[in-house]
C-alpha cells in the first residue's frame, strides 16, 4: 500500500536529518545519510495509486506493488512488431575491437534489434522515437502501453504515437566489457552510434520499408526518449548530456551512476570517476549551465552496494539520491521515484511505474 505523505515523512526522518548546504558542496542534497540510508526531500504521495501524470518532483513508492492495468494487453488494436540483426563487424562506431575491452569477456557477433510501431501510428508522419538500451529490455510492457495509451480518453493520460527500438548491447558487463563500454563511458559515442547507424538500419530494412514505405523519425530532439537501467539508465542520461541536440527526454531506473568507466578509458582522463561525476566530485550538473532535458530517475531501497562508503563511489543509492538532488536544485523537470523494498531494475517497480512514467515523459511533447 502507498503510506500517506506524514507517515512517509515521519519514518524517513528516523533516519536522516536535514542541513544546510552551500551551492558548492558535492552533495548537494538538502539532506544527510547516516550509513546509506537515503533521506527523500519533499516526497510526494501518489494519487489512486498512480503517479500524477504531469508533476515534477520526489516520490515514494511500495513497499506493495502491482502491474498497471494500462501495461497489460487490455484487447486494443495492435501495430507491428520487427526484429532484424546488426553485425558489429558492419559498424564503424562500435566493432568490437577496442583497446579497451577484456578479450575474456564475450563480444556478441551481432546484436539484435527490436521495433514496434504502434497501430496508431500514421505512415509518413514524423515519428517520435522511445530507443531503449538491453534491448528487448521491457519491451512488451511498452508495447501494450501503446496499445492502451495512444487512445486514451484522458488527455493528461494520453501518449504520442511513438515507434519503439529496442537496442540489444554488445556483451557482457561491467569495466572491460562491450556493454561497459557502450554504457558506462562518458561520451557521445552511444547517441552517435544509434542516431547515425541504428535508425537509418530501422528505416531502411526492407521488411519494414514494406510494411511503412514512408517511415520517418523526427529530427526533434524533444521527440527523441532514451530508456535503460542500470548502466543502461546511466547511458540515457549520458546520451541526452552530451548530445541534447539529438536526445531530451530521458528515463533511468536503478542508474549506475557511479564510477564504472574502464580505467584505461581515453574518457578518464576528462572524466576519472566516471558517471559519478555527473552528480559528485566534477557535479557536472550543478555546475553546468541548465540543458534541454526531462530526466525521470528512480533507485531501489535495496539497489546494489547500498551500505558502500562514498569513497567506494559505487553506492546506487546515494548516487540516484544525488543526482534527483542536484536536477532540483538546477531547476530541471525531473521526476525521482525511490521504492521501497525493492532490488536494483526491480521487474515489480516497472510493472506498477512504467506507464506513468512514460506518460509523465512525454507530456509536453507538440506532434507535428
Amino acid at each position: 500500500m502507498n503510506h500517506p505523505l506524514h507517515v512517509v515523512k515521519r519514518r524517513l526522518l528516523r533516519h536522516c536529518f536535514r542541513a544546510s548546504l552551500t551551492s558548492s558542496t558535492s552533495m548537494a542534497l538538502g539532506c544527510l545519510f547516516l550509513g546509506a540510508t537515503p533521506c527523500l526531500v519533499e516526497a510526494q504521495e501518489p494519487s489512486n495509486g498512480n503517479l500524477a501524470a504531469t508533476a515534477n518532483g520526489n516520490f515514494v513508492i511500495g513497499p506493495e506493488y502491482r502491474i498497471d492495468p494500462d501495461l497489460t494487453d487490455r484487447g486494443n488494436p495492435k501495430g507491428k512488431a520487427f526484429e532484424f540483426a546488426m553485425p558489429l563487424a558492419d559498424s564503424k562506431i562500435y566493432k568490437g575491437d577496442d583497446a579497451t575491452l577484456d578479450r575474456k569477456k564475450p563480444i556478441r557477433k551481432e546484436r539484435k534489434i527490436f521495433v514496434y510501431i504502434p497501430a496508431a501510428y500514421v505512415d509518413g508522419t514524423q515519428a517520435p522515437v522511445l530507443v531503449m538500451h538491453d534491448g528487448p529490455s521491457h519491451f512488451e510492457l511498452v508495447r501494450n502501453s501503446l496499445d492502451n495509451l495512444t487512445r486514451s480518453p484522458d488527455p493528461l493520460r494520453r501518449l504520442p504515437p511513438f515507434i519503439v527500438i529496442s537496442v540489444q548491447n554488445g556483451g557482457d558487463d561491467s569495466k572491460g566489457s562491450q556493454r561497459g563500454l557502450e554504457y558506462d563511458t562518458m561520451s557521445d559515442r552511444l547517441a552517435r552510434f544509434v542516431n547515425d547507424e541504428v535508425f537509418p538500419a530501422v528505416l531502411n530494412h526492407p521488411d519494414i520499408r514494406s510494411a511503412y514505405p514512408k517511415l520517418a523519425i523526427t529530427d526533434d530532439p524533444w521527440g527523441r526518449a532514451v530508456m535503460g537501467c542500470s548502466s543502461g539508465g546511466a547511458a540515457a542520461l549520458t546520451m541526452g548530456w552530451f548530445r541534447p541536440d539529438l536526445f531530451r527526454r530521458l528515463i533511468t531506473y536503478s542508474g549506475t551512476f557511479v564510477d564504472q568507466q574502464d580505467d584505461d578509458a581515453a574518457e578518464e582522463a576528462q572524466f576519472p570517476l566516471g558517471a559519478w561525476e555527473y552528480h559528485s566530485s566534477m557535479n557536472l550538473i550543478g555546475n553546468t549551465d541548465k540543458k534541454p532535458l526531462r530526466i525521470f530517475t528512480h533507485v531501489a531501497e535495496n539497489d546494489l552496494r547500498a551500505n558502500d562508503p562514498e569513497e567506494s563511489y559505487h553506492n546506487w543509492v546515494m548516487a540516484n539520491e544525488r543526482t534527483a538532488a542536484v536536477l532540483k536544485s538546477k531547476g530541471y523537470d525531473y521526476r525521482y521515484v525511490f521504492s521501497k523494498k525493492s532490488k536494483h531494475c526491480d521487474k515489480r517497480v516497472f510493472e506498477h511505474t512504467l506507464a506513468d512514467t512514460l506518460v509523465w515523459m512525454w507530456h509536453g511533447y507538440d506532434e507535428k
